[in-house]
């Protein structure tokens, strides 16, 4: 479910969405990181000016914490 929403949140917010990869990598018990491959030109708006962007989609993730009691890391990487 996670996965699934940002990886069409991040292809509509890039411009070369077919280069989206996302993987799901479990760390601990109820500790998951979420990695976001994108193209290198894509990496910046996905970031976003002093990080707004990606804050603001681990703010959405961490309203999922609530409901299924997993904690969520997010890491942007270029493809």
């Amino acid at each position: 479910m996670v996965v699934d929403f940002i990886k069409s949140y991040c292809k509509l917010i890039v411009s070369n969405p077919e280069a989206i990869e996302v993987e799901l990598e479990e760390i601990g018990e109820n500790f998951y990181e979420i990695f976001i491959y994108c193209d290198e030109e894509d990496l910046g708006k996905l970031i976003g000016k002093s990080g707004n962007m990606i804050n603001a989609l681990k703010t959405i993730i961490n309203g999922c914490k609530a409901k299924d009691g997993k904690s969520y890391k997010i890491q942007v990487l270029k493809a």
